[in-house]
């Protein structure tokens, strides 16, 4: 019997014996729910979070919710629950220690009007998982083992396309792998596509090799980073379904000398669109672009509903002070152009995973998928005196840069602040904020300059390709996407020397802008060229795949596009812009202290890097990345 039917029978068991109860004693039917909730928490099982198996692949075409009718602002924007990453010795000092993390099927709540959806979700039970997942607080140098469990149900709740490269278990149940996005960490904690598994470790993947994974926590702080499923060709379906979360690595050494926000005044903003069903499921297309060669897959997934920490167009009630905001962007495909509705502006401290040389303040932040920006933002800026409320908006095309515009009433907006009243005279007095609160403080690193590291010591080019159905603009269809014309199981190409920095010249031949991501590394962009007669080279570039052969450099003298000054340090994830050549530094060393990685980063089964563009990802847009020695 297994365990899944085994636990299924001890729930009906259970539900037998409180009946019983019930009829022979007027005391136990009173105390009915209390017997049954225990019977529940000790099998660790939630009935209002009982959801079953969907079909993976559902045939039957649910009708689509209108989102138009769905209230702004009438849900708080949650924070989810932090999880301290390390122990505390007798002296007072952090120390390493161990996590229990699962992967559960549950239903969660995204609206208060909307009935509850079912989800995938991290959390230490059944209980605690949340949309996103825990937040995951480590220290800087302080190693985090983490043991991840699998409790996901024998098929998937969205489609999947069997026809992509894809972990397909041969017993059934819905493979995942976690990867620490922006970490550095060995090959084989890295969260490799193909070391996934199964519920209770029934299946794996063929590099799969321990229960548990070892995170140093040794890349610079800011240390705003997350972790998300990581499975061969089902990223975009179990990130869809809510397998993500945040992660901080604190630095207090560094951070404390920033006066930065901190308690209720450091808020995380998770934001991922999404489109639901009328019976408040997930919608997700179960019909291809191109169905005769991917039945379910098609090149992006946009929703109409923007939700912030797992809720609709959320509200967050602030004080007339500074916050600090980190701002992710978990969508699977979708770009964000954001800004507030008064005009209040962003300072800048941080991007991805590093903070910048010094603050920029800004009016407008764009972020691709995977992409973190850390900001300030000062409410006492706010001129009205009454209480009042802002948006944070968003006016970004889908797909970035030249699709769709956003609907001012749906995907246009994201979440509202609720700015509180000026204290005048005559007023209760307002409780006294710390020193600077409204101050932004001098915060920077030396290391953010490319210049902190040695010269590079090789060039590498790296060409987005899109593969279409025809040569015809207004009826092509994508097939799949590729990096150098080449998948994830042709040989490596890209082999770095660990320690070393490397100059990548990455030319997008596809019209999209894609958020070139690369596991370990650190890089960021030094030049964006723009090309002069794109398609002539893209046409060379499709029958050769040279750039030597197709003069490449004729064509890359056009514009320079400036580097934005919010981007300019070490990021895990930089936009490629479309008919463009942009140059970016690689560091596959640590660069906060110019030095080599405390693992070793030549093991097997090696890293990736690939579009993160979720949909892209999955077909095919990813490619090994073995480092040598």
């Amino acid at each position: 019997m297994s365990p899944r039917i085994q636990q299924l029978a001890a729930v009906l068991l259970a539900a037998v014996v409180v009946v019983a109860a019930a009829q022979d004693e007027p005391a136990a039917a009173k105390n009915y729910q209390t017997q049954w909730d225990t019977v529940m928490s000790i099998l660790n099982y939630d009935p209002d979070d009982y959801t079953p198996a969907a079909d993976p692949s559902p045939t039957a075409a649910r009708p689509l919710r209108s989102t138009a009718d769905l209230a702004k602002y009438v849900d708080p924007l949650p924070q989810m629950a932090r999880i301290q990453g390390y122990g505390i010795n007798q002296f007072g000092f952090p120390v390493p220690t161990n996590l229990t993390i699962g992967m559960y099927n549950k239903t969660w709540q995204f609206h208060r009007d909307m009935p509850p959806t079912p989800v995938f979700v991290y959390g230490q039970s059944l209980q605690t998982a949340t949309f996103p997942g825990p937040t995951i607080v480590a220290r800087y140098n302080v190693p985090l083992y983490v043991t991840w469990e699998n409790h996901l149900p024998d098929a998937h709740i969205l489609p999947w396309d069997p026809k992509i490269d894809v972990a397909i278990p041969k017993n059934g149940g819905v493979p995942t792998v976690v990867h620490l996005h922006g970490a550095a960490q060995a090959p084989d904690s890295d969260g490799h596509a193909l070391a996934w598994f199964t519920r209770d470790f029934a299946e794996n993947g063929s590099t799969w090799t321990q229960k548990t994974y070892t995170y140093p926590n040794v890349q610079p702080a800011a240390g705003n980073i997350w972790y998300h499923d990581h499975a061969l060709g089902l990223t975009r379906a179990s990130l869809l379904a809510g397998l993500l979360a945040a992660y901080i690595v604190e630095w207090p050494e560094l951070e404390m000398p920033f006066n930065l926000p901190s308690g209720e005044f450091d808020l995380h903003l998770v934001i991922a669109d999404r489109q639901f069903n009328a019976d408040g499921t997930i919608y997700m297309n179960s019909t291809g672009a191109v169905p005769s060669v991917h039945p379910q897959w098609q090149p992006e997934y946009f929703g109409e509903v923007i939700t912030v920490n797992g809720k609709a167009w959320p509200f967050q009630a602030v004080q007339r002070r500074r916050y600090r905001l980190r701002i992710l962007n978990a969508s699977n495909a979708r770009y964000l152009n954001i800004r507030f509705s008064n005009g209040l502006p962003f300072t800048v401290i941080a991007s991805d995973a590093t903070y910048l040389s010094r603050p920029v303040t800004v009016s407008n932040l764009l972020l691709s998928p995977a992409e973190i920006f850390d900001v300030i933002v000062d409410f006492s800026l706010v001129v009205n005196p009454n209480a009042t409320d802002i948006e944070l908006l968003n006016s970004a095309p889908y797909p970035f840069p030249t699709g769709t515009p956003t609907n001012d009433s749906l995907d246009g907006k994201v979440m509202a602040f609720n700015v509180s009243a000026k204290w005048q005279l005559g007023d209760d007095m307002p409780m006294p904020e710390p020193v600077n609160s409204t101050t932004a403080p001098e915060i920077g690193v030396p290391f953010a300059k490319v210049t902190a590291l040695p010269p590079t010591m090789k060039t590498r080019y790296i060409v987005l390709y899109e593969n279409m159905t025809s040569n015809d603009p207004n009826t092509a269809k994508t097939m799949n996407l590729y990096i150098n014309g080449l998948r994830l199981e042709d040989p490596p190409t890209e082999t770095p020397i660990s320690g070393t920095t490397e100059l990548w010249h990455v030319i997008n031949l596809t019209p999209d802008n894609h958020p070139l991501h690369l596991h370990l590394a650190e890089f960021q962009a030094v030049q964006m060229l723009q090309l002069v007669d794109p398609d002539i080279f893209k046409t060379c570039m499709l029958q050769h795949n040279d750039t030597v052969a197709c003069n490449l450099s004729q064509h890359a003298v056009g514009a320079l596009q400036p580097v934005p000054e919010e981007e300019k340090t070490w990021k895990n994830v930089v936009k490629i812009p479309p008919a463009y050549v942009t140059s970016v530094v690689v560091a596959f060393r640590l660069v906060h202290n110019n030095m080599p990685y405390p693992f070793d980063a030549t093991a097997a089964p090696g890293y990736v890097y690939h579009c993160h563009i979720l949909d892209h990802e999955d077909n095919a847009m990813i490619r090994p990345l073995t480092l040598l020695r």
